[in-house]
């Protein structure tokens, strides 16, 4: 029994032995397959002096993983971004001042035409948009062969490869420039709402200024931001000027100048002896908030100017932007103050204004204590343009011509007297592109205020329309609800 047993268990463990080896062989091929799988994927530490023999014996595999992973973040790709973002935003801060100039034109015009006024500063957004990307932003910008030449134009409508959407266009994208300088082409348009408010033809409105933003700014801007003959005036010295100070807001009063002729004062703006009476406006409270509306949006016009997102120039061109528009409304205030004995809330508004038109031309340029002489000096133009414009009998409801037009000129002026470009020769040449600017400006909008009379059969509507007031006789509604109590 137990000699059974024994051969019964000597014959088992044999056959276990037998089975187990061969498993062993079976299995041996899989497990070093599988240990080379793990040693292919595992990461190789290749030696410090042996790159190339590392690369080499990389699986095509991971060649093809190296290949794909994007490439690395470098310092200028960072700056490229920031550069845009801040362009971008600057954008946006020039778009907001449309809700400013609304609010101020508003307020300081007669509630009956409030409708009119808001509609105006609406539409002309979308028709600056329209109009400058049609026309104007080729005609301002056509291109390197337009070099020192006073006409160019590269084509209708705007468009770009993929090069204009990188670094190989500028510090920013095509796009992005496009957005920015068409905010500033409505805003020169902006401007002349104010000066022909409660009287205007609103058809007449949107004509005249589709045409100034269509031909006359751009033509303009092209002088000098396009590379126009501005930019070389002479061999030594060239037209400066840093935001617009003549390029947008002269360009604009000029063309309010132009358009106030010809429609005339408003009924009882002045008596039989020329004599200016006062149509207050409706709501400063409004008025007041649109001030510091556009005070914000400053900070986008010109520090968005820049080009670029440059903290040390920046943050400079926003601390004299800043300084100049407080200087322009103290010494607006004061200067009234003497003149007038009474503390006039809208010369101090205006004032500001002045200031921040003033500083616009060379803000990159001045000092802190520069930059508070050119905006104490744009305030005291403002208030001298104001009386010298009611002497003429010349009707701005807002003061947008003295604000715009007289202060953009001291400032353009100033850029060669103050400042790192102060020079004799310098304010000859800045001298000589406001008198340019400003025939070319009359001239150009006489025609375009011909051509819109005839358009629209007169460009001021009825004496009848206008003492009523326009939101009833142009758009049948009225800003405000006409709260009543009930009567039984």
């Amino acid at each position: 029994m137990f000699q059974t047993r024994l051969t019964g268990s000597i014959i088992g463990l044999a056959l276990i032995l037998s089975t187990s080896s061969a498993l062993a062989q079976d299995t041996a091929p899989a497990a070093e397959a599988a240990v080379e799988k793990v040693a292919e994927a595992a990461p190789v530490a290749a030696p410090a002096d042996a790159p190339v023999q590392a690369e080499a014996a990389a699986p095509a595999e991971v060649a093809a993983t190296a290949e794909a992973a994007p490439a690395e973040v470098t310092a200028a790709d960072v700056k490229f971004w920031l550069n845009n973002l801040w362009l971008l935003i600057a954008a946006f801060m020039v778009f907001l001042m449309h809700l400013g100039f609304a609010a101020l034109e508003s307020g300081m015009t007669q509630s009956k035409n409030t409708v009119n006024i808001l509609f105006k500063n609406v539409s002309i957004v979308a028709i600056g948009l329209l109009t400058y990307a049609a026309v104007g932003f080729n005609l301002m910008y056509p291109g390197a062969e337009f070099a020192g030449k006073f006409f160019g134009f590269a084509g209708f409508g705007i468009s770009t490869d993929a090069a204009g959407l990188t670094s190989a266009y500028a510090d920013y994208t095509y796009w992005t420039d496009f957005i920015f300088q068409a905010m500033f082409a409505a805003t020169a348009a902006t401007i002349v709402s104010g000066a022909v408010a409660e009287r205007i033809k609103l058809g007449a409105f949107m004509l005249y200024a589709l045409l100034l933003v269509a031909f006359v700014y751009p033509i303009v801007g092209s002088w000098q931001w396009g590379g126009g003959f501005f930019s070389t005036f002479t061999e030594e010295v060239g037209f400066y000027d840093f935001a617009g100070s003549t390029l947008v807001h002269s360009v604009g009063g000029w063309a309010a100048l132009v358009a106030i002729v010809f429609l005339g004062a408003r009924v009882g703006r002045f008596d039989k002896d020329g004599k200016p009476n006062a149509i207050p406006g409706h709501n400063l409270p409004i008025s007041a908030a649109g001030v510091l509306i556009l005070w914000l949006g400053w900070f986008g016009f010109n520090g968005g100017s820049v080009l670029s997102a440059d903290p040390a120039l920046t943050s400079l061109v926003l601390v004299t932007t800043s300084l100049a528009a407080a200087a322009g409304g103290i010494f607006a205030f004061v200067f009234s103050l003497a003149l007038y004995k009474n503390y006039d809330v809208t010369m101090f508004m205006n004032g500001i204004l002045g200031g921040l038109v003033g500083i616009t031309a060379g803000a990159d340029l001045m000092s802190p204590i520069e930059a508070v002489i050119v905006g104490a000096i744009g305030g005291i133009v403002v208030v001298l343009a104001i009386a010298f414009m009611d002497k003429q009998k010349l009707d701005d409801p807002v003061g947008a011509i003295a604000v715009h037009l007289f202060a953009g000129i001291w400032g353009t002026l100033a850029v060669g007297i103050f400042g790192d470009s102060a020079s004799f020769e310098q304010f000859a040449v800045q001298a000589a592109c406001v008198g340019i600017t400003g025939v070319f400006c009359v001239v150009s909008c006489t025609i375009i205020g011909f051509i819109t009379s005839a358009a629209c059969g007169g460009m001021r509507v009825s004496k009848e329309e206008e003492i009523a007031g326009l939101d009833g006789a142009e758009h049948g509604m009225s800003a405000y609800a006409d709260f009543r109590l009930n009567q039984h």
